[in-house]
């Protein structure tokens, strides 16, 4: 029985995922990791390399490695890697060759149909462009989805989902961000409105926040480095893999202490959650703009909403979710994998379109963090549980009865204390009257 691949060619990553009619399930791309770095190097003798074995390469020669070049999609003007020219199109067909030469090598035959994904934002002239990286790594048939599709049709298809059931994703990947709302149909989602996105944020802008933090704690030092030094780009280089460790752990840790080895200097700069948070909130809250954004050209209002889907490898950062909860007041999901969301979402529109159906990896909801007024609460009761305030249910009626028997109660007492009164003057001055 032939398969379907998925393909997320992202801008710090490549994933990829497989369906045969039985299930969805990530192919391992990387030497450590399912996924691969998108880098590529250029060898002397003109050959490109790929992925880990690039980024190994890319330590003691940096003039020959290309990184992040998904964001210069449809720039005229080419990137050098040494005496070579490369246009972003150029690098990412061959990303994407690696990825079907290595699948095909480890199933044994090529995938029947492969599906591509991009952000949603993208507009016209970049779709047209990211069109003929598949015809130049030598694919003749490929279909293309918006990532938030890719991933919304997974979430749609492990979950169950009514007909009709509206849901916004908010994507934060490695390079842009996408927010897009999308209804159930069928099998599958269609997008609502126009889907809106910050084309130039993602995570390794929160990566330049942590080592500009570094730059700034080193009291000069970082600035100071000959950048014609190999010694200086190597620590440079080590630094900056550093800086995207410490990000990562600030999503499952309070602080971490990262270490800086520079040419005849080491030291420590500590970085804490709330410290990261206060760096990166404002590009947040940019995204949040966005998801607001998409709502309104939806014509679908918050409340409206079965949840928010989170994915993207950034969504895990926990100021996140809490911003998107204060803003949206609804049931938070997350992916178990919000990495390899797009990809399994990729590979299950490759076999709806095959005539099969897959069985995806499961999606898991995270609780959403606590909501600021009792509103955002009731909003989220559909999904969410009820929240215990301590006082019992009371009707307007008997709210009325209970104000009537209450202000009785206050005349009756005057009246005592008016006849009590009365009869204590009355005894204490007996010629009165």
């Amino acid at each position: 029985m032939g398969y379907c691949l998925g393909v997320d060619l992202g801008t710090t990553f490549v994933a990829a995922a497989r369906a045969d009619g039985a299930q969805v399930e990530m192919v391992t791309l990387g030497d450590r990791s399912v996924v691969m770095p998108s880098i590529v190097y250029a060898g002397e003798d003109g050959t490109l390399v790929t992925g880990e074995a690039a980024n190994r390469r890319a330590a003691t020669s940096p003039e020959r490695v290309a990184r992040q070049f998904k964001r210069r999609l449809g720039d005229p003007t080419p990137m050098r890697l040494a005496d070579s020219s490369y246009s972003a199109t150029d690098l990412l067909a061959t990303l994407l060759r690696e990825v079907i030469t290595r699948v095909t090598e480890t199933e044994g035959e090529a995938p029947e149909r492969v599906v591509l994904t991009h952000p949603a934002n993208w507009g016209p002239f970049r779709r047209g462009v990211f069109e003929d990286v598949p015809r130049l790594a030598g694919l003749d048939d490929s279909v293309m989805i918006t990532e938030p599709e890719a991933a919304a049709t997974h979430y749609a298809a492990s979950r169950r989902l009514e007909s009709g059931a509206l849901v916004a994703v908010y994507d934060l990947g490695g390079g842009t961000f996408d927010a897009t709302v999308v209804r159930k149909v069928g099998n599958g989602v269609e997008t609502l409105g126009t889907p809106e996105g910050v084309e130039r944020l993602g995570g390794i802008d929160f990566d330049q926040a942590v080592f500009d933090f570094v730059s700034y704690s080193s009291d000069g030092a970082l600035a100071d480095l000959d950048t014609r030094d190999p010694k200086a780009l190597v620590a440079l280089s080590r630094l900056r893999q550093d800086c995207v460790l410490a990000k990562e752990a600030l999503s499952v840790d309070t602080e971490t202490l990262l270490p800086v080895f520079l040419p005849g200097r080491h030291f420590d700069v500590r970085i804490t959650r709330s410290g990261f948070e206060d760096l990166v909130r404002a590009q947040i809250e940019s995204t949040i703009s966005a998801l607001s954004r998409a709502l309104r050209s939806a014509q679908v209002s918050a409340d409206e909403l079965s949840a928010v889907l989170l994915v993207g490898g950034s969504s895990r950062i926990p100021l996140v979710a809490k911003m998107v909860s204060d803003e949206l007041g609804r049931p938070i999901l997350v992916d178990t994998h919000p990495k390899y969301a797009v990809a399994l979402g990729a590979a299950t529109v490759a076999s709806m379109a095959n005539g099969t159906a897959a069985d995806p990896t499961p999606v898991e909801a995270a609780p959403a963090p606590a909501r600021p007024t009792r509103q955002r609460v009731r909003a989220a009761a559909p999904e969410a549980t009820a929240v215990d305030t301590g006082r019992p249910a009371t009707s307007v009626v008997s709210k009325i009865l209970l104000a009537v028997a209450l202000l009785a109660l206050a005349v009756a007492i005057v009246l005592v204390a008016m006849f009590v009164f009365q009869q204590i003057w009355s005894g204490a001055n007996p010629t009165s009257g």
